[in-house]
């Protein structure tokens, strides 16, 4: 154990790697099957599928998304049954899942070279948004005991659903990064480039689990804030006008709750505060006062969802254990 590197190390690696598989989706483009696809249909529609889909096209999208995650949820489950504690250095396990991650990534792009579809010539286009979002409002639950919800402010009735996450979290988490990763084909327009380098990130990061860095608030922040820039950007690149949604709604769930797990100082706080308001009094100041609502979408949202998660699991909890209590009293 004493020679394997640290986890430090390899995530530095992972993060270059990153960036080099995303230029290399890019560069390697033209070696690809380039289908005509049909014209775009509106906000339900996804427009980066084959018009005319076969068994090959279907049978290699759903086989790679089914190996790839059955690999991460085996490994997931062997972690957690071998009893591994948290370490600064890789775990042999580790490395399985950094290199079986990588074969992942290069057999996504075989197929999406040959048979170009991914899962979403069979799925709905909101459901990959659908698994991100889950993935992250499951965040703000879990980590509401170290860093709170509102402000620094933690929230009592989310303690136990926050327990119960942070010990399943593993396979929910593979589920919503692994489906979003075989739902796109391996195109290269800057949506997907970026899309894919954020995916790249978050797979990263499952396969250093039972590491020190897959817990480090720095690193699990970025993370989170990472979305901010993925969501501006892609719809910026598209010219949607919502833009702003995303930039402002991302940005305050920032300040609201994921800057304060990351022991900055108050004046810090207050000057990100003061940035965000500027921003949105310079960008609405142009854009209409009447619009200012679409930066409060995405915070309600992903804080109605956080309640909403933590009452439905706390609901179970209590419901399983009114159970239990009765069968030990019948047994009695």
């Amino acid at each position: 154990m004493q020679n394997l590197p640290s986890a430090k190390h390899a995530l530095i690696v992972a993060i270059v790697s990153a960036g080099l598989l995303t230029l290399a989706i890019h560069l390697l483009r033209p070696f690809a099957v380039s289908p005509a696809l049909l014209p775009d249909a509106g906000a339900a529609w996804y427009y980066w599928k084959l018009p005319n889909p076969d068994f090959m096209s279907r049978f290699t999208a759903w086989g790679g998304y089914i190996l790839h995650q059955v690999f991460m949820w085996g490994l997931i489950l062997y972690a957690q049954r071998s009893g591994l504690k948290y370490s600064k250095k890789l775990h042999p396990l580790n490395y399985l899942a950094l290199l079986g991650t990588l074969g992942f990534i290069i057999l996504h792009w075989v197929q999406s070279a040959i048979w170009y579809d991914g899962l979403a010539q069979d799925t709905s286009v909101f459901s990959s948004q659908g698994s991100v979002i889950v993935l992250l409002v499951m965040v703000l639950v879990m980590e509401n005991n170290r860093r709170g919800l509102f402000w620094g402010k933690k929230i009592p009735m989310m303690d136990e659903p926050g327990r119960v996450f942070k010990r399943y979290h593993g396979y929910v988490f593979a589920w919503a990064t692994i489906y979003t990763f075989w739902f796109h084909p391996m195109e290269n327009s800057s949506g997907h480039l970026v899309g894919f380098f954020y995916m790249f990130l978050l797979m990263t990061q499952g396969a250093l689990m039972f590491t020190n860095m897959h817990v480090n608030k720095y690193w699990k922040a970025t993370l989170e804030v990472f979305v901010l820039f993925h969501g501006t950007a892609v719809a910026f690149m598209l010219g949607q006008e919502i833009w702003p949604m995303f930039f402002f709604g991302f940005f305050g769930m920032f300040i609201i709750t994921q800057m304060h797990g990351l022991g900055l100082k108050e004046h810090t706080k207050w000057f990100f505060l003061a940035v965000y308001l500027i921003a949105m009094v310079v960008i609405y100041s142009d854009r209409g006062f009447g619009m200012i609502n679409e930066i409060v979408r995405i915070p309600f949202i992903e804080y109605l969802l956080a309640f909403v998660f933590a009452c439905v699991t706390w609901f179970a909890l209590k419901l399983v254990g009114g159970v239990k209590k009765r069968r030990i009293s019948t047994r009695a």
